[in-house]
């Protein structure tokens, strides 16, 4: 047996999952990391335990199902979007923590851009608005902010990456220093169009080109790794919700799929011309693959699954994420919940909205707040759907899922139910890690094409919506109403 090794980089855990022939899920290794907030609206990871913790589920994985590292043909690589690591290209040695993707520290500079009249510039370059998520403006934050940084990256010391560049120099000893087309079309310093890094926006941006990786394809090899006991080739990468498109076997213009993860992320296959969004969708790029360019709508939802990790954690009204289902079995007794923790992404693109939750009486309970949390998901995914599906002239016959929050069958029930449309699960839920695995796979030709992948691709279940429309139309506007109300609410200096 051969097999093709996905490691799956999260928010919250690193993961190593090995992947048959068939696209099936042959084994799975999983550890959680530190999540650090050293101020309000301020998130960082750890990028030395990031790397330990996936070398680790790696070596687990392949102990636990006894196989030998000889028998992996590729591996591939897919990554937490957005959060920036800057090292010394010598030793290694991250300079700082990495900044998350939902961090907001860089809102008051994004703001500064905006006012200084860059918007349009860098929408037509990029296919992004301006805001504090992309890695472009946290990266200029590390430059300014790590002593000495900004002399020693002009210098050619210093090494900036999105997480799969990290693993890549990580997993190579320090030899190969890429990214792919998808993650570099996430920094607000590629130029969707030609696929390169663009002179203007780092002068915008004031970004030495000596720190950039080299971008490359989604699927070749890009080097090798000895670290797991034998010579494999790392053959793909891909940012976690393009690999979760490619998984998902939206390889068709019109196709789409929604991600439910820490944040949740609903993608739209555009083909090989770019679209450019008037609602505050984002153009990216989806994949490059076979010297081929494809396009994708995108729309983000900050904070998803992470609100039932918040219950559990921060509230603790629950004790484990499954026991949200049952406890939010019943209606929101009129509570609605915006959770804006980092801000509000697509359609409405507010650092300064917070988290709001309105609606409450003395008949309050900790089951009308679950339920109104659950409903906060599908909500904001909701927004997104709505925004791409005017932008593309699309309506979705059907939403393909995936992500650790589908397992909750009520959640993908009120999804359906807002949205009045067919919302179908995988049999197959690793759909990140699996589209990581076949662009890895399509590299060393474990997988021939793209149509022996999508013959892969089978449903678990469809969920139907079952939910008379103008109830579904009531408590949509009144979540309009509270999102409202959580807007700019961060406006004071140092509160953003």
């Amino acid at each position: 047996m051969r097999y093709i090794l996905a490691l799956d980089q999260g928010t919250t855990s690193s993961r190593a999952i090995l992947f048959d022939k068939k696209g099936s899920p042959a084994g799975v290794a999983q550890q959680e990391f530190t999540q650090h907030f050293p101020q309000p609206g301020w998130v960082e990871h750890d990028a030395t335990e990031i790397w330990q913790t996936q070398l680790a589920v790696a070596r687990q994985v392949l102990e636990e199902q006894s196989v030998d590292a000889s028998q992996i043909d590729a591996i591939g690589i897919t990554n937490q979007r957005e959060t920036v690591v800057l090292w010394d290209r010598a030793t290694g040695e991250p300079v700082h923590n990495a900044l998350v993707w939902q961090d907001r520290r860089t809102a008051d500079f994004c703001d500064a851009l905006k006012a200084a009249g860059h918007a349009e510039t860098i929408q037509a370059k990029t296919g992004l608005v301006i805001d504090p998520y992309f890695s472009g403006t946290k990266l200029r934050w590390l430059l300014d902010n790590v002593p000495g940084a900004r002399d020693r990256a002009a210098r050619g010391e210093l090494c900036f990456g999105t997480i799969d560049a990290w693993l890549v120099y990580c997993l190579t000893g320090g030899d190969v220093h890429v990214t792919d087309a998808s993650n570099a079309s996430r920094t607000l310093l590629l130029n969707i169009h030609e696929g390169k890094w663009d002179p203007d926006l780092l002068d915008i941006l004031d970004i030495p080109e000596k720190v950039l990786p080299r971008v490359r394809s989604s699927s070749e090899i890009y080097g090798h790794t000895s670290l797991l006991g034998a010579d494999i080739p790392i053959a793909g990468m891909a940012g976690d919700q393009q690999a979760a498109l490619f998984g998902q076997a939206c390889h068709e213009s019109g196709m789409a799929k929604n991600t439910y993860g820490t944040g949740c992320f609903m993608l739209m296959n555009t083909g090989t011309e770019p679209i450019r969004s008037q609602k505050g969708l984002l153009t990216t790029i989806a994949w490059d693959l076979g010297g081929e360019t494809i396009y994708a709508l995108e729309g983000s939802v900050f904070i998803a699954g992470a609100v039932v990790q918040w219950l559990r954690d921060g509230l603790q009204i629950i004790d484990s994420a499954p026991e949200i289902e049952q406890l939010a079995a019943d209606d929101n007794g009129g509570v609605y919940f915006v959770p804006a923790f980092v801000g509000l992404g697509t359609p409405y693109w507010d650092p300064y909205a917070r988290g709001t939750m309105i609606g409450m009486t003395r008949g309050t309970t900790r089951a009308h707040v679950a339920r109104a949390a659950l409903e906060s998901i599908a909500f904001q995914s909701q927004d997104v759907i709505r925004a791409m599906a005017s932008e593309s002239g699309i309506e979705l016959s059907e939403l393909r899922v995936d992500g650790g929050a589908t397992a909750n069958g009520l959640l993908m029930q009120i999804q359906a139910d807002l949205l009045g449309t067919a919302v179908v699960r995988p049999t197959v839920q690793e759909t990140t890690a699996l589209g990581a695995a076949y662009l890895a796979g399509l590299a060393t030709g474990f997988w021939e094409s793209l149509e022996q992948i999508s013959r892969l691709w089978d449903r678990d279940k469809t969920f139907e919506p079952d939910m008379d429309r103008e109830k579904a139309q009531q408590l949509t506007r009144q979540w309009r109403r509270a999102v409202e109300r959580s807007g700019r609410w961060a406006t004071t200096e140092g509160d953003a």
